[in-house]
């Protein structure tokens, strides 16, 4: 999955956060479907989404066919039900998918998730929708921390950018979006200076606004 492809995304959940999860993803222009069990909020969700809304049971193979999971690049299971989350993941396992991930409300289930195989457990502390957005659409930041209530992420990226690359880090940096909070080298960190020199290939921490995610990451990496 490259950074800013467009993606067909299966969430199971038509709850807050399957919905919200939905929502910012159809904004962003991915293909999404929804499943959800509940048949009043099945159309609850259909009258708020531009997007498939299948009712029935994600963990049907049936249904998971109905929703063409076969051609779908990631499964979402957010719904607030642990065993059926961990159920439906057992069964997404039978497509060819890039990623399972997994809404999990009780911390003592996460190993189960993780032994069959799910990419990413998200526990209750995490379950904004606007965290799982990140982990879908951002597969190429090593590493992601979310601050405070997720106005704020310190994200680890590879320079890759010619029109960043040496320059001295003073003259970029910080600005009203982003600051360079540290270079990896040598497996160690490095507090950065405003003369040194960003070569293509240097790991950077970058603390950063999340609204200027998108254009932070382009600017360095693409």
């Amino acid at each position: 999955m490259n950074l800013g492809a467009l993606m067909n995304v299966v969430i199971m959940g038509g709850g807050r956060v399957g919905l919200n999860l939905a929502k910012a993803l159809v904004m962003g222009g991915h293909d999404i479907t929804l499943i959800e069990s509940d048949n009043d909020l099945c159309g609850d969700v259909a009258s708020q989404l531009d997007a498939l809304v299948i009712c029935g049971n994600g963990s049907d193979k049936k249904i998971l066919d109905e929703s063409n999971v076969y051609e779908a690049d990631v499964f979402v299971a957010a719904t607030g039900n642990d065993e059926s989350n961990l159920l439906a993941c057992i069964m997404a396992k039978n497509y060819s998918l890039k990623k399972i991930i997994a809404r999990v409300t009780d911390p003592n289930h996460e190993k189960a998730f993780l032994k069959i195989g799910v990419d990413a457990v998200v526990s209750p502390e995490l379950t904004a929708a606007s965290y799982l957005e990140k982990i879908i659409i951002r597969p190429k930041i090593a590493d992601l921390v979310v601050l405070g209530k997720g106005d704020a992420e310190i994200i680890e990226i590879t320079v890759a950018n010619n029109q960043v690359i040496g320059k001295k880090i003073g003259d970029i940096n910080p600005n009203k979006d982003y600051m360079i909070c540290a270079v990896h080298e040598n497996g160690e960190i490095i507090i950065p200076k405003p003369d040194m020199i960003l070569k293509k290939g240097d790991r950077i921490s970058i603390l950063a606004k999340t609204k200027a995610i998108r254009k932070v990451v382009n600017k360095f990496m693409v």
